[in-house]
């Protein structure tokens, strides 16, 4: 299923993630979007994102998200959201990483949303 607005766009990112769906996940990306993973840099493209997205998946864990704030011009939507991981650690013991979002996505032709920038650590990842 497309996203039809912004916020759905973390909606389903949230409900692809939880079911470690990769194409799914994929599928909310636009052909040459960035993803800036972390640790590491940035990567363009569906084949780098799937690769990176991955190794996030292999995390075995369960996310929840809370879209925060939205500025839309047009076509074009920058969102902050605030989310959560939680999973066990290799030790047994409960874990937990946290963060806010700073994504673009863009309106297509169809009038869904796609991932064009997704930034999942904000303002964050300039530290880095």
């Amino acid at each position: 299923m497309p996203a039809t607005t912004p916020e759905q766009a973390h909606e389903l990112f949230v409900e692809y993630f939880n079911t470690a769906d990769i194409d799914a996940l994929l599928s909310l990306y636009e052909p040459n979007a960035m993803l800036v993973p972390f640790p590491g840099e940035p990567v363009s493209g569906h084949a780098a994102i799937r690769e990176a997205i991955g190794g996030f998946l292999g995390l075995n864990g369960r996310m929840t998200l809370r879209v925060d704030k939205i500025f839309r011009a047009d076509d074009v939507a920058l969102i902050f959201s605030s989310w959560s991981l939680k999973r066990t650690g290799p030790d047994g013991k409960p874990l937990e990483l946290t963060g806010q979002t700073s994504d673009v996505v863009r309106r297509q032709a169809d009038s869904t949303w796609r991932f064009v920038i997704d930034n999942p650590q904000g303002a964050a990842a300039m530290r880095g």
